[in-house]
């Protein structure tokens, strides 16, 4: 199930805030304008975007606003109860045979599972299912990249049209040395487009494409435990076995926990 991921938008909330008020500290409230400069924005936003169309096809940049989103958002994996969905499966399958698990699928809600699932109640060897979940992960991580590509780019791209408005302020202000007042807002452009360049870079794609590829890495740990739960389910092991073979991917804390729940409904089941 997949929830607002509150890190991203406060991540780059607190970021804003704390440049806006070393602003505000410095130079006041009154100065907040001189920070303000569309030519450098111009220059900055259509660069990029200039260099991010010619780099990447139409197809691709139709993943843009899927990614976006995805970095907003956050799947809800809960371990514990994927084991113990893996656990009923095996205990039903060994009692009324594999072709009994497909009568119980619409309980699932998770396609990736559903499918591997199918697969085994049709017979199909352990290693050919293997292969063939294997290949829609590996699929899934390629779908991933290529969109994670396109913000890793633009944060390699920013800071270089930064730099670009950099040179074309400095180009401005040397043509006008002999004009005082269009020293100022040349130099402004000069240092506000490495500004806008580099803040982009740094506090929106390249942290956002980090999260992306960690969610990747996840989302690839779980359905390999997917994957051992449904060779495990197949194979007819023993339903506490496979439950501890698969308890090996929890985390320390979720072990200690899972292991205080037995205690606790053994205690009551002793009472």
């Amino acid at each position: 199930m997949k929830k607002l991921d509150y890190f991203t938008p406060i991540g780059i909330f607190v970021g804003l805030t704390m440049i806006l008020f070393a602003i505000f500290f410095n130079a006041g409230a009154g100065n907040f304008h001189f920070f303000v400069q569309w030519t450098s924005i111009v220059i900055v936003l259509g660069g990029l975007s200039a260099a991010i169309m010619i780099n990447f096809t139409k197809q691709d940049l139709a993943l843009l606003p899927k990614v976006f989103k995805e970095a907003f958002h956050a799947r809800d994996y809960d371990l514990s109860n994927l084991i113990s969905t893996f656990k009923d499966l095996s205990t039903k399958a060994r009692r009324e045979g594999l072709l009994s698990l497909e009568m119980g699928l619409e309980e699932v809600d998770d396609p990736f599972i559903e499918k591997g699932v199918l697969l085994a109640v049709d017979g199909i060897e352990q290693e050919t299912i293997k292969d063939i979940l294997m290949a829609e992960v590996v699929a899934m991580e390629e779908r991933h990249r290529k969109g994670r590509y396109i913000i890793e780019k633009a944060g390699e791209y920013a800071p270089a049209w930064g730099m670009i408005g950099t040179l074309v302020g400095l180009v401005l202000m040397l043509q006008n040395l002999n004009d005082p007042a269009t020293l100022g807002p040349n130099m402004a452009i000069a240092l506000l487009t490495t500004l806008y360049g580099t803040l982009l870079a740094n506090l929106v794609f390249l942290p956002m494409a980090n999260k992306l590829a960690n969610k990747t890495e996840e989302e690839v740990f779980i359905k390999q435990i997917i994957i051992e739960g449904i060779l495990g389910v197949q194979s007819g092991q023993n339903p506490k076995v496979l439950e501890e073979k698969l308890s090996a991917f929890l985390p320390k804390k979720a072990k200690v926990k899972e292991e205080e729940v037995k205690e606790g409904e053994a205690a009551y089941d002793q009472a």
